[in-house]
């Protein structure tokens, strides 16, 4: 099974490069960056490293997800940061029970990996703790964490018609795969510090207080 790797991106020209370089070579059909109209350099660094860079106008992470699902060949879809806090490496970890196993998606779970430094700091911890927790609650799934570093397969993905293009895009495929029965698996990942700069979700209490908002309202709209 062919795998496309699809990384949004917007202003990350100083993390770009070395998160492009170390995805581990062959392991991908195809690499794609998403970018959200960048007024650096992350557009011409991403394609010196030969990757595809396809451009989504509209602001969101759903939105960047999903031109870059519906712009993959692939037939496992793997999502992950540009600003190097999840571990490239990892990779085929997340892909290995799509392709030999009878898996739908594959999430990889921070807390049951390594936390270095400050890559998570105390409210993104707690929001995430909270998060999953109402996951496993409401929807009876043994979630431990709501990381977007994740493999899912292509077909079922666009299947799902994910209503939410901002934060709540990750939330929202997981609460409707488990709704639709999907095998679903969590593997250990890194949680690393971002190579440069502060994160636009986690970096702020007003960001992640915006994505938690997003991220609730999804858990409790899907619930019923």
């Amino acid at each position: 099974m062919r795998t496309s790797i699809i990384i949004p991106a917007f202003n990350e020209a100083q993390s770009i490069a070395e998160v492009l370089s170390a995805i581990p070579p062959r392991i991908a059909h195809e690499v794609i960056v998403v970018d959200g109209g960048s007024t650096d350099s992350t557009v011409e660094i991403a394609r010196a490293q030969g990757a595809t860079v396809i451009t989504e106008s509209r602001r969101g992470y759903g939105w960047a997800c999903q031109f870059g699902s519906e712009y993959a060949t692939g037939e496992i879809l793997v999502f992950m940061d540009a600003d190097g806090a999840n571990n490239p490496g990892q990779i085929p970890a997340l892909i290995q029970p799509i392709q030999s196993e009878s898996t739908d998606m594959v999430l990889g779970s921070r807390l049951a990996g390594t936390v270095s430094g400050d890559a998570m700091p105390w409210h993104q911890y707690f929001g995430n703790w909270l998060c999953a927790g109402l996951i496993r609650r409401l929807y009876g799934f043994p979630l431990t964490d709501l990381s977007p570093f994740r493999a899912v397969k292509r077909d079922k993905l666009c299947a799902l018609d994910i209503q939410d293009k901002t934060y709540g895009w990750p939330t929202e495929v997981l609460v409707k795969a488990i709704r639709q029965g999907w095998a679903i698996k969590e593997v250990p990942v890194d949680a690393r510090s971002r190579i440069a700069g502060a994160s636009k979700i986690s970096g702020t209490i007003h960001g992640s207080y915006r994505a938690a908002v997003h991220i609730l309202a999804v858990i409790f709209q899907y619930v019923l």
